[in-house]
């Protein structure tokens, strides 16, 4: 960094899926203001996760007038806007960017039949080649398959299918453009073509001019609307950088530049990637874009993360009529947790609250808790819970090292990784080195990254990663690693095998119980 840049700034917009964060970095990565504002999430009937994509805006608009706020006079500093959002998360627009439906969220899972039925018509092994992703529930295509059978007068010249990032692109720029690290886990991109697969388009009854421009990340979308700007009270035609989805932004927020390290992201869902330099697919991984262009992410993702310890939080340690803040009754329990043995005194849980993608890819898959006695309560269901994400998490890493090389280092971020005893069962678990981000806001930090090249202050983005990422507590694996060693291959990863097709049976039970009246 220069002195003349020594004061230089970037914005970066997080859309997640619970709050917009807007953080201004400078290029150490230290944040200077922070700005935040929450997004409802509906849950309408079961399987059904909605938002209202107006609210996105507000929250983003709402995050970055915070965080402005709060630079004070050094608003004048910021050179540049980056931008990363929740993927698979998409909505339908009129050409004048106004939703006509509400958004469907990526834990959104009521289009089983249309998974089925695209597998029948189109072939799962086409759909992995063209996607990078096996046929499940959370790509957008199958969600945007159920929506269109049910609302075929959406289909017209002037729809648009856009990304939360093209969504906000849109309206901070006036421009209909996304990159394509943000496009691809709608399932809708062709991976090796590094555009929009036309055969999945005309699948859905579309042509490319109901999608956005695709752009490579990193680059300009376009400047902020001079009104926009204005009511920012940011200064000057800024430039908005296209970014990427938020768990390869995360990545790369990370400083997992090169393979043989992988981010793990504790957060809605449990998010971990290598660094791939080659397209390539595998069942134990789904396949996306890296944050840098060129690259590739071997991602793995376990729907039920903090979504299932705030799930404990709210549909149980409540039950008993407490009133604390669920952060509280959380860390409450966990207190009592962090002194039980390891095993959770024999209770064994498969944290598959909301199906499971890699290895399996089985959307009918349901959660698993089993060696119930009567000794046990909600402490020891907590530490159940981390344990369990941690054991999943060591069936997801081994099957990416045996696709591609081993994984020296874990960089874990997002407000899981805020747990020591969380921390250290991962180390116990995966046998592996476990480092803190210095960030919790790794994927903003990627954005800002992004925005920092963009905006002259980095001459690239190894250069960017390597002068604003950081790391700080480390965990090394303890006495407890042969205990969990013997666990994971006597009782847990035996367990869900074991009981799929009871799984399938339930599934099909839960769906006909509800036609009775």
């Amino acid at each position: 960094m220069t002195r003349e840049t020594a004061s230089d700034l970037v914005l970066a917009i997080d859309a997640s899926t619970t709050a917009c964060k807007a953080l201004a970095f400078d290029a150490k990565g230290a944040v200077h203001a922070e700005g935040r504002s929450a997004i409802a999430l509906g849950n309408p009937e079961p399987d059904a996760y909605e938002q209202d994509a107006e609210e996105w805006w507000i929250a983003t608009f709402s995050a970055m007038r915070e965080a402005v706020l709060k630079l004070g006079a050094r608003a004048k500093c910021v050179r540049a806007v980056g931008l990363t959002h929740q993927r698979e998360t998409f909505v339908l627009s009129d050409a004048a960017c106004r939703p006509l439906h509400p958004a469907l969220v990526w834990m959104d899972a009521r289009c089983r039949e249309e998974v089925r039925e695209a597998i029948g018509q189109l072939g799962e092994h086409e759909l992995h080649r063209i996607t990078g992703k096996p046929a499940s529930t959370t790509p957008s295509f199958y969600k945007l398959a159920y929506v269109l059978k049910r609302k075929p007068e959406l289909i017209a010249p002037d729809l648009r299918v856009l990304d939360v990032g093209a969504f906000l692109g849109w309206r901070l720029t006036g421009r209909c453009a996304t990159s394509l690290a943000s496009a691809d886990p709608l399932g809708l991109v062709d991976m090796q073509r590094n555009d929009w697969a036309e055969t999945l388009l005309g699948y859905l009854g579309l042509t490319r001019v109901n999608v956005p421009e695709l752009v490579a990340p990193g680059s300009v979308l376009g400047l902020l609307k001079p009104d926009v700007a204005r009511d920012l009270g940011l200064d000057g035609p800024l430039p908005l950088v296209a970014g990427a989805g938020d768990g390869q932004a995360a990545g790369l927020g990370a400083g997992i530049i090169a393979p043989g390290r992988a981010y793990l992201n504790l957060g809605t869902a449990i998010v971990s990637g290598v660094l791939a330099h080659e397209y390539r697919t595998d069942v134990a991984f789904r396949t996306l874009y890296g944050a840098a262009p060129g690259t590739f992410f071997l991602e793995t993702d376990l729907k039920g993360g903090t979504f299932t310890l705030n799930w404990l939080a709210e549909k149980w340690l409540r039950a008993s009529g407490e009133t604390r803040p669920l952060d509280e009754l959380l860390q409450a329990t966990e207190k009592q947790a962090a002194v039980l043995p390891p095993g959770a005194d024999g209770l064994v849980l498969v944290p598959y609250w909301n199906g499971v993608m890699n290895p399996y890819w089985d959307d009918d898959a349901t959660g698993i808790t089993l060696g119930w006695h009567g000794a046990h309560g909600p402490a020891h269901l907590y530490r159940a819970f981390l344990e369990g994400i941690a054991f999943e998490q060591r069936l997801h890493s081994r099957g990416v090292e045996l696709a591609t090389a081993p994984i020296a280092e874990f960089v874990v971020m997002g407000g899981g990784a805020k747990s020591d005893l969380w921390c250290q069962i991962l180390a116990d678990v995966l046998e592996r080195r476990v480092v803190r981000s210095a960030t919790h806001e790794a994927s903003a930090l990627g954005a800002a990254m992004l925005a920092s090249v963009a905006a002259g202050l980095f001459p690239s983005l190894d250069a960017a990663a390597s002068g604003m990422a950081r790391t700080s507590d480390a965990f090394t694996s303890g006495a407890a690693r042969a205990f969990y060693s013997s666990f994971y291959d006597e009782a847990y990863v035996k367990l869900y095998p074991a009981l799929r097709e009871s799984l399938r049976a339930l599934a099909q039970l839960r769906t006909q119980s509800r036609t009775i009246s």
